[in-house]
């Protein structure tokens, strides 16, 4: 009789690559993970995972397999939630959140999500930092942009956002208008910190072509929230996402100064590690989040 656990252990260790990462992520011993895929195997009457000491990987009949693995786990998340779904969800959800769009945006909209599903608690990490979604306790992370790690399931939040070079009018009033991309170099440019990186190479699609132009200015940080607090306070020109600045734009408090189509995409994403841990909470949380993001853009673009 195959196991469910069994089935966990084989599909986690194709995802992270190999036995121990998984043991970490299921939170067992290596030998404990290793005997479980063994198992499978052992009623199957196949062999799974090709293994060395260096590698792994699936064997021919390990490829065949797996989609039918992840099938029957799906199955079984589905088979559970069914027969709570009169209730509602229940247990909690944890995330991390973008320090300036989580506070203004994110965390009413998760709110309004929770108390459609009153069984459900919440835990809120609000930070800038990226976390490691198989080493920390966490159900899913909201960010901008695609992960380059395969292992990570991700769902579009808002695939059309776009960033926005924006500044207060009192520090247009004050300094001028930048015409181009290039103009910036005389402007006071307010910088993100990323992993230790000051990101001052702003990327742009102008003249037909991709530019970079490296800016530069008085102030850095690793918060968002303080570069779009500068912003708004006049002290120099931000390069944010859209949904970040869209009602102090819609209020005049910031103002757009290159047309949409000349700024770098930066699509919104919910990720988590891996199907098993997409439950059908997080998918409708997901499916909650882009409909009110959708209705955010396309209230502003009518505006």
């Amino acid at each position: 009789m195959i196991r469910l656990e069994d089935l966990r252990v084989f599909i986690h260790t194709v995802d992270q690559g190999s036995l121990s990462a998984a043991a970490r992520l299921l939170q067992l011993t290596p030998a404990v993970a290793s005997s479980a895929v063994a198992r499978l195997e052992r009623e199957l009457g196949v062999r799974l995972l090709i293994r060395s000491t260096r590698h792994l990987r699936l064997s021919e009949e390990g490829e065949r397999y797996l989609p039918h693995a992840r099938a029957m786990l799906e199955t079984e998340r589905q088979g559970r939630h069914a027969l709570g779904a009169g209730d509602g969800f229940s247990g909690q959800l944890r995330l991390t959140l973008p320090s300036g769009l989580g506070r203004r945006l994110l965390r009413p909209w998760i709110d309004e999500f929770q108390q459609a599903h009153p069984k459900l608690s919440l835990q809120l990490h609000i930070s800038d930092r990226s976390m490691n979604l198989f080493d920390q306790p966490l159900d899913a992370a909201i960010r901008y942009g695609v992960p380059p790690d395969s292992g990570l399931v991700v769902l579009p939040l808002a695939a059309g956002n776009r960033r926005v070079i924006c500044a207060s009018p009192d520090y247009i009033a004050r300094h001028g208008t930048p015409r181009e991309p290039a103009s910036l170099r005389e402007h006071n440019c307010l910088c993100f910190v990323w992993h230790e990186q000051i990101h001052d190479d702003w990327h742009f699609d102008y003249q037909g072509r991709g530019r970079r132009i490296a800016v530069s200015g008085d102030r850095t940080s690793n918060d968002g929230e303080v570069v779009h607090r500068w912003a708004l306070d006049g002290i120099g020109i931000a390069y944010k996402s859209h949904l970040d600045v869209i009602d102090d734009l819609r209020a005049n408090r910031l103002v757009q100064l290159f047309p949409a189509e000349w700024c770098e995409p930066a699509p919104l994403h919910l990720v988590c590690a891996g199907r098993d841990a997409l439950s059908p909470a997080l998918r409708a949380l997901a499916k909650h989040l882009r409909a009110q993001c959708d209705r955010h853009l396309n209230e502003n673009a009518a505006r």
